[in-house]
């Protein structure tokens, strides 16, 4: 019986780890110093952890960093020494990707949604972690500028991890709100109204944010390719506004979903006579 589950359990890993590395190639926007905006590809394996644990969830996702690391060696070619290249496979690779495992701590936690959301933005954070800190020391004089090196790997990086982790929080709220990932065989649930008005309101301000990563996306943009340092010449004022602005309209967006709800529950149906 053991034996059966895991086997179980290792067969819906290793279709979860091919689920992302499809996904992983579905590129949104393609960074021209590494880094892009996928159609969720982080998803699969934070589930994995999420349903199976904190082993399951760390074996599937630093399986999912080799692959990610064999598709990303070109980058590695770039390293000035060897501490470097450890420093690159480590850091934006093996440990970027494997703490998307960590999701496992909360194994098929009773408030899943609240659960798999937050865990999700953390991950990702650990992820983003991991990316600044090779930008500013190790990229820092090679795809980035040595001056200001931290600021421009995080503004580098986070161009698209925070649009990234976007996505994949809004879509996996999605999915945990119209499938229970606790069950042995994941089955549909009843639609929560509320989440889906927190739904549509996040969905307004991500778009505010993937609109900014256009805008400083464009603004690095030069006829013969992508040069960093104009980062420093993006208009921050209308990227500030075009943020605030999505987060009052993302605001109002919930708050008039909910009204709707609200109003469609107090209607009764009408009795036949």
């Amino acid at each position: 019986m053991e034996k059966t589950k895991k086997t179980g359990t290792l067969v819906e890993c290793s279709v979860l780890i091919a689920m992302a590395f499809v996904l992983s190639f579905i590129k949104i926007i393609d960074m021209p110093y590494g880094g892009a905006v996928t159609a969720a590809s982080m998803l699969p394996i934070i589930i994995a952890g999420y349903r199976n644990g904190l082993k399951w969830g760390l074996i599937t996702s630093f399986t999912y960093s080799i692959l990610q690391l064999l598709t990303g060696l070109s980058n590695v070619s770039y390293a000035t020494s060897t501490t470097a290249m450890i420093a690159i496979i480590l850091l934006d690779y093996i440990v970027a990707f494997t703490v998307l495992g960590l999701l496992g701590v909360v194994k098929k936690n009773k408030h899943q949604t609240g659960a798999l959301v937050l865990g999700t933005l953390i991950v990702c954070l650990l992820r983003y972690l991991c990316h600044f800190i090779t930008g500013c020391t190790v990229w820092a004089g090679v795809s980035i500028p040595t001056a200001d090196g931290a600021l421009y790997s995080l503004v580098y990086n986070g161009a698209y991890m925070i649009p990234e982790t976007v996505v994949t929080v809004y879509v996996m709220a999605l999915v945990s709100n119209s499938i229970d990932l606790r069950a042995a065989k994941p089955v549909t649930r009843e639609k929560s109204k509320n989440i889906m008005a927190v739904l549509n309101g996040v969905l307004v301000c991500g778009i505010a944010i993937i609109v900014d990563f256009l805008i400083i996306f464009r603004q690095i943009q030069t006829e013969d390719g992508f040069k960093i340092t104009l980062i420093a010449n993006t208009n921050w004022m209308l990227v500030g506004v075009i943020l605030l602005v999505g987060v009052i309209v993302g605001g109002l967006t919930y708050v008039i979903t909910k009204l709707v709800v609200s109003k469609k529950k107090t209607v009764l149906p009408r009795r036949e006579n």
